[in-house]
């Protein structure tokens, strides 16, 4: 069937299809300048970054117009450099030492370094990293010499955990893979589980203090924290210049009743250079200025006053360095 007006109803069409195109340029370019959905690797369920990304994400995406976060579980710090590398994600958590050795190209990632490594950049500290190397006293372990022989939860490969527990039993003349009767690999809520359990007599976490999963093993049996003190404590500090001493004060676990010598560093905010300036900025304003907003307890330590320590050898992003220095904060 022929269409009356056949000429008029092609300029017409034609009219029509240019403002379609038109417009859908102009969408097109308003979806561009919109940052839209951003996707944050975390870590396993039972550690603090998943619970505590979670609570982040949320109050970005209520709090910046136009973009909505998402927290996903990942495998912390090493594996979530990965996947911000390969562009599998836009955000991470992860220790602030272990990435500064994805971007010197040592560590975990001499072997298999990153593509593009100077790519990343750093948003701003979240919270300090801790150590927690914890037992029960039925184990009769009370120091990290007596981990000889016994079942160790080390954390999941290419894990910040997995690095750190070798790093320490290693200062201790303790080989992982030969003088151990076993190591497991699972995520610390895993870990926590299985020390109970009886299945391991110890495991390795690095968490916020308290952290939940200490807190339930501790309802049920009497938790010891191992200390790491003495040389091997200044070996392990002097081969990572990120990497400082801390005590974990007495009582911070039921039953806990003497303070734990450990180590810490931070757990710190990544993403890439391609990142535009104003989101950068945004993302870093909200969680400064609504952290209180964030009822996870390693929110206390959320605060512009840690946010740029011991960030190491990685370039901050535009849009933090604008919002840190209209705030007035020194970037080291």
């Amino acid at each position: 069937m022929r269409t009356p007006h056949r000429k008029g109803g092609r300029f017409r069409g034609r009219a029509a299809a240019a403002i379609l195109a038109a417009g859908a340029l102009a969408l097109s370019a308003c979806a561009a300048d919109s940052p839209g959905d951003l996707t944050l690797a975390t870590g396993s369920t039972g550690g603090t970054y998943y619970p505590l990304g979670g609570e982040i994400a949320s109050v970005w995406s209520s709090e910046i117009e136009g973009i909505s976060v998402t927290a996903t579980v990942g495998g912390a710090s090493v594996e979530n450099l990965r996947a911000l590398d390969q562009g599998e994600v836009d955000l991470i958590m992860s220790v602030n030492a272990t990435a500064a050795d994805a971007v010197d190209g040592t560590g975990d990632f001499a072997d298999q370094p990153l593509a593009n490594p100077q790519n990343i950049r750093v948003l701003g500290n979240i919270y300090p990293e801790i150590v927690q190397i914890v037992t029960t006293a039925q184990s009769g372990i009370e120091s990290i010499e007596d981990l000889r022989g016994k079942r160790v939860e080390m954390g999941p490969p290419g894990s910040a955990t997995y690095v750190m527990a070798e790093q320490i039993l290693r200062a201790y003349g303790i080989d992982p893979q030969t003088d151990l009767a076993a190591t497991l690999d699972s995520g610390f809520g895993d870990a926590a589980t299985n020390l109970g359990d009886g299945v391991v007599d110890a495991a390795f976490g690095i968490l916020a203090a308290p952290t939940g999963s200490i807190e339930q093993l501790a309802t049920s049996h009497d938790v010891v924290l191992l200390d790491i003190s003495g040389p091997e404590l200044e070996a392990i500090l002097a081969e990572n210049e990120l990497l400082s001493a801390h005590e974990i004060p007495a009582g911070t676990y039921s039953g806990v009743d003497e303070p734990n010598a450990t180590i810490t560093s931070w757990a710190t905010l990544y993403t890439t250079a391609d990142l535009d300036e104003e989101t950068a900025y945004e993302l870093v304003r909200v969680m400064y200025e609504h952290g209180d907003r964030v009822q996870h307890s390693a929110a206390e330590d959320m605060v512009l006053e840690n946010a740029v320590d011991g960030l190491g050898p990685i370039e901050m992003h535009p849009g933090a360095v604008r919002y840190y220095e209209e705030q007035g904060v020194t970037i080291p």
